[in-house]
């Protein structure tokens, strides 16, 4: 696909396979329909693109669909006559907080399911830092300080003069030119968004509960994960708010999903320490109650330096309430 690396590639067409596996699990029981736009589109040009990888992808979400069938009946049975409505998101949902990739929706009854969809990875939300981004409001409806700006402006508006020196030059400026990086721009941003974080979550109560949803994703829905390398596909609901997993009349789940606990207090925020004793200077760890601990590691996206940064955040744990599967494919 054309600006499409391969991992995006495979992970579209991924993203596609998923979308045909339910529409082929449930097109004998139903009327459904699957939205054509650009979207579709892509994801099909993707799968089609995923060359021998097309068949390793279809058996890892035929695997994904054989256990949500048998945890959301109202896929399979409908009060009424209506479709069933396959849709795929487009990528700027994710911006605003919806990290589905898929949705399934019955518009008379008004319900809907969604899916997010990963190629052999689990992290979660990535998101920027730079001279302009008000990371509070965008994760919590929280402005950041001024405080917070004065102190990463000075430090990426160094970054922007760094990239713009030799923009118009046969050779840019590389991250890897930079020796002492982390020390001089990795530490200092994380410190400073640190000590914000901590700010925020001191003046409002709501900033642990909604980090999680912020990363995790504001809407319900399960997500599929792929493993090629073990033939496995996982599977965890994400039922924040308890919208998943209910009947449909007389027909129950046959497998039962509990609600997740969310956070409601930030317990200890820092930079990551490995049982070594070694420090991370580009990685911090939040703990919060409930088994709520997260890793964020913050990298440059692109080889030149850019006035911004990248986090990469992963859940370490959270808690044993939450509902994964995995399902063996061949």
């Amino acid at each position: 696909m054309p600006g499409f690396g391969k991992q995006m590639t495979v992970g579209k067409g991924f993203e596609y396979a998923c979308l045909l596996e339910i529409y082929n699990m449930y097109k004998h029981v139903q009327p459904m329909e699957i939205v054509k736009d650009q979207q579709l589109d892509i994801a099909r040009k993707c799968f089609v693109d995923s060359g021998a990888k097309r068949q390793s992808l279809k058996a890892a979400a035929a695997a994904a669909i054989r256990v949500i069938d048998q945890l959301e009946p109202r896929l399979r049975y409908s009060d009424t006559d209506e479709p069933l409505i396959l849709s795929l998101m487009p990528d700027s949902a994710g911006i605003a907080g919806d990290v589905r990739d898929i949705l399934c929706t019955r518009k008379e009854s008004l319900w809907q399911i969604g899916f997010s969809c990963k190629h052999n990875h689990h992290a979660v939300k990535h998101s920027r830092l730079s001279s302009t981004i008000n990371f509070g409001n965008e994760w919590f409806a929280h402005s950041c300080t001024d405080t917070y700006f004065s102190e990463v402006v000075p430090i990426f508006d160094e970054l922007r003069e760094i990239r713009d020196s030799t923009m118009y030059t046969a050779k840019p400026a590389l991250w890897s030119d930079i020796p002492d990086k982390m020390t001089r721009y990795y530490r200092p941003i994380l410190q400073s968004f640190m000590d914000e974080l901590s700010r925020l979550n001191d003046e409002f109560d709501d900033v642990p509960e909604q980090l999680v949803r912020y990363l995790i994703g504001r809407q319900d829905f399960y997500k599929i994960i792929t493993d090629d390398n073990a033939h496995t596909t996982h599977i965890e609901a994400m039922n924040l708010a308890g919208t998943l997993n209910k009947p449909c009349g007389d027909h129950l789940p046959s497998v039962q999903v509990s609600t997740l606990q969310l956070p409601t207090e930030i317990l200890n925020i820092g930079f990551l320490k490995a049982d070594s004793g070694y420090v991370y200077d580009n990685t911090i760890h939040v703990s919060c109650n409930n088994d709520w601990h997260i890793s964020m590691r913050l990298h440059n996206a692109s080889s030149k330096v850019e006035p911004s940064l990248k986090f990469d955040v992963q859940l370490i744990t959270y808690p044993d309430t939450l509902f994964t599967r995995a399902e063996r494919w061949h």
